[in-house]
């Protein structure tokens, strides 16, 4: 096994049996996104999907959350982890990539947290995860493809509710609307992963690397368009004088107290 550490441990990647294992590690803030994260996190995935000893890529976080979106601690206090001149492209969060990528959700998946997992080509959830879309209650917008991705994976009329809500949606409902592929007992989480993962590399991965190609072309003939538009809206929304720091400052203990009292056991 090969391990390593990016961003001063914001970011920690392991190599095993081929499968390249990516953990968001700010367990403390619910591995919360502040920029030191954003700015280890591709270089991360550049960094495997370019290895020749990887064939599939894993992303998750150290328990308790996959990630709860942007740190709003420092959205809060400067907005350093957005910025209307640095607002991602309609790629979405990643480098472009050639290998599959699982998500492995262990916990709560919030807003930028929920667009990393959409991003990924399938997930599957310990049955303590939970996803929510806080972006209108927080006061920013998406620019990782939410607006597409979302209603692709559940419908439009259920994304607009879980967008509109902010309400939380536990692992159980996420599977029936098929959000995620599979539900599992937390402590079998990355097994289950580990083992999907083993049955991609016993393919042909030059196959499964045209498979993924094929699924990006064709889901994208008909939205192309819809990533332009939600990337432009976001960056418009980032300029106008809607977005101040202070006022997330302002929201961020309403918003977690909310969150807590959804996800309370």
């Amino acid at each position: 096994m090969t391990t390593g550490e990016l961003g001063n441990g914001t970011i920690l990647t392991a190599i095993v049996d081929g499968v390249g294992v990516i953990t968001l590690n700010r367990p403390e803030v619910r591995n919360a996104l502040s920029s030191e994260l954003l700015g280890a996190l591709p270089v991360a995935m550049l960094s495997l999907d370019q290895n020749p000893d990887v064939d599939v890529l894993v992303l998750t976080g150290t328990d308790p959350a996959f990630c709860a979106g942007l740190d709003l601690r420092e959205l809060g206090d400067s907005g350093g982890n957005i910025s209307p001149d640095s607002s991602p492209e309609p790629e979405g969060p990643f480098p472009e990539r050639s290998k599959p990528l699982i998500g492995a959700i262990n916990g709560v998946a919030v807003t930028g947290g929920l667009e990393l997992a959409l991003a990924c080509d399938f997930l599957v959830a310990s049955d303590r995860a939970s996803f929510a879309d806080t972006h209108a209650r927080v006061g920013v917008m998406p620019g990782w493809g939410l607006s597409v991705l979302l209603p692709q994976a559940i419908g439009v009329r259920r994304a607009r509710e879980m967008s509109l809500t902010g309400n939380y949606v536990d692992a159980a409902t996420a599977a029936q609307w098929g959000l995620v592929n599979h539900v599992v007992s937390h402590d079998v989480l990355l097994e289950t992963v580990h083992s999907l993962a083993l049955d991609i590399r016993s393919n042909d991965q030059l196959g499964v690397q045209q498979m993924l190609e094929t699924y990006s072309r064709t889901a994208n003939t008909t939205v192309a368009e819809g990533w332009k538009i939600e990337a432009s809206m976001g960056s418009e929304w980032l300029r106008n004088t809607e977005f101040k720091p202070e006022k997330v400052a302002q929201r961020r203990a309403d918003i977690q107290s909310r969150g807590r009292d959804q996800n309370r056991p």
